[in-house]
C-alpha cells in the first residue's frame, strides 16, 4: 500500500516537451526514479519525450505512472504507462496534468510546458523548474510559488516537501 497523508496518495505531475535530447531524457528519468522510489506516483501527459523518460524511470524504480493523453485512445500513450486516460480534448488536458498532481515539476519543455506553468501557477500548486523556463514574475508573491532545482535529486526532494506540504495545508 501506497503512504498516504490525510488520506491522499502523493502524486507528483511532471511535464515537459514530446522532444527531448539525451541529456534532458536521462535526468527526466531520474526524476521518475526518484518520484517511485519515494512511494509517490507519477502523472505526466503519456507521450514521448520527457513524459516518456519520467515515466520509464518511475516503472525501473516499481512506481505507478499516470498518462493523461490528448488523444480520444490509449494508443498513443507510451509504453511506461499504467493507467492511460484519454481525454480527446488536445492541450486543454494540461489543466488536468496539473490539478492532478500535489506538486509539479517542470523539466525543459516548449509552450505547452509553460502553459502548464501558467495552470499551475494559477491554481496554486507548488513548481519545481528544472532545466526549463526562467519566469522573472511581475510581483513579489510570486516569487516563491517556483522553486530551481539544480539536480534531478534536488527536483524530486522539493517536489515531495512541497507535496506533502500542500496535502497538510490545502483544501483538496
Amino acid at each position: 500500500m501506497l503512504p498516504q497523508i490525510n488520506g491522499r496518495i502523493i502524486k507528483i505531475s511532471v511535464i515537459g516537451g514530446a522532444e527531448c535530447g539525451k541529456a534532458v531524457y536521462d535526468d527526466a528519468y531520474k526524476i521518475g526514479y526518484g518520484i517511485a522510489k519515494n512511494n509517490a506516483i507519477l502523472v505526466c501527459g503519456g507521450l514521448s519525450g520527457v513524459m516518456e523518460a519520467c515515466a520509464h524511470g518511475a516503472k525501473d524504480g516499481g512506481g505507478i505512472t499516470i498518462g493523461i493523453l490528448p488523444t480520444e485512445y490509449e494508443s498513443p500513450a507510451n509504453k511506461y504507462i499504467d493507467i492511460k486516460i484519454p481525454t480527446g480534448i488536445g492541450y486543454a488536458r494540461n489543466v488536468i496534468v496539473v490539478k492532478s498532481g500535489h506538486a509539479v515539476i517542470a523539466v525543459d519543455g516548449g509552450f505547452g510546458t509553460l502553459s502548464e506553468i501558467g495552470y499551475a501557477l494559477n491554481y496554486e500548486k507548488p513548481i519545481i523548474a528544472y532545466q526549463t523556463w526562467t519566469l522573472i514574475p511581475c510581483a513579489s508573491e510570486y516569487k516563491p510559488k517556483i522553486h530551481i532545482a539544480k539536480t534531478p535529486e534536488e527536483a524530486v526532494r522539493k517536489a515531495l516537501e512541497q507535496a506533502l506540504h500542500y496535502v497538510k495545508n490545502a483544501v483538496i
